[in-house]
């Protein structure tokens, strides 16, 4: 039988050694979730990636945005029948523009 001292010892040494063996392996997995994470990120930002454009191009164009909107609205209260045709004439350029950008494509 061998003495409870040494079977002790025995026992402590292995459980170290698990232990190190636990900790290794939980640090690996948490490394691998930090890779995956990130590569996670970089697809995130690759997919939204026109979306993100569009919305800064918006915030850039804001203020004439609302400075044209604000003059359109002056002159329709003053001249409702000129806004309507400067609406038609501005709508016609751009369905032209469109259709042009569709045919250079």
């Amino acid at each position: 039988m061998p003495t409870p001292t040494t079977s002790a010892v025995d026992r402590q040494r292995a459980g170290k050694q698990s232990l190190a063996a636990r900790k290794a392996l939980l640090e690996a997995r948490i490394e691998q979730q930090r890779i995956d994470v990130l590569v996670s990120a970089e697809r995130w930002r690759q997919a939204t990636r026109r979306i993100d454009a569009l919305y800064h191009a918006a915030q850039r164009w804001k203020a004439p945005f609302y400075g044209l909107a604000g003059v359109m609205i002056w002159q329709s209260l003053r001249r409702p029948k000129g806004l309507r045709r400067l609406a038609g004439r501005a709508f016609g350029l751009a369905m032209t523009a469109r259709r042009l950008r569709r045919a250079i494509k």
